[in-house]
């Protein structure tokens, strides 16, 4: 059974017709005690770094989130849930974040159009088990003005004035900068991948 958590916004109804799409069973979870019972688990977002911080304090489950994933329960963040792993992030200095991982999150600079919206290529650093089948340089969808900086667990790159973490791996935490959710059929295999893995 995958757990996917609502914090109060984010694309849950997409994530729910992905995981329908393949046929994995799944439940939407907001309690702490649920977190600390899961056995899989998604961590969807869109919306606001600080907001989304801010959320899960309020709904106290900041602590049983952090326990659930470092208890070495398969993880997975999509877009701001991948943020979240970090420190911090430019959009909300004020607020922390899970800190499962050093860096700070930070704005796209420069001339290009921000947000980072549409279709666009992953460069593969080291294996992958999200990207098994998916090509060497799969097209994915993004939407995203922040991004995380590449660290060691950065298995997949994209690049947009500067290359940034896609896709973080590391034991059981997992994390996609894109949407799978919105990204065909490819997506569809990134999600059945962290399912059967």
């Amino acid at each position: 059974m995958i757990s996917i958590f609502d914090y109060g916004a984010g694309n849950l109804r997409s994530v729910e017709n992905t995981l329908g799409a393949i046929g994995a069973p799944y439940m939407l979870i907001r309690k702490p005690e649920e977190l600390r019972a899961a056995t899989k688990l998604i961590l969807p977002g869109v919306w606001h770094f600080g907001q989304m911080m801010r959320a899960l304090n309020e709904m106290k489950v900041r602590q049983a989130l952090s326990e659930t994933i470092q208890r070495g329960v398969p993880f997975l963040g999509i877009c701001l849930g991948l943020q979240a792993l970090f420190t911090g992030s430019e959009e909300a200095p004020e607020e922390k974040g899970l800190g499962l991982f050093q860096g700070t999150v930070r704005r796209f600079q420069g001339d290009m159009r921000i947000p980072h919206m549409g279709w666009n290529q992953l460069e593969r650093r080291r294996e992958s088990r999200l990207l098994n089948g998916t090509g060497d340089q799969p097209y994915l969808y993004f939407a995203h003005s922040y991004y995380a900086p590449v660290v060691d667990a950065t298995s997949a790159v994209c690049e947009y004035s500067l290359a940034y973490t896609a896709v973080l791996e590391h034991n059981n935490m997992s994390g996609v900068q894109f949407h799978p959710e919105k990204s065909g059929d490819l997506g569809l295999r990134i999600v059945r991948n962290f399912v059967e893995s």
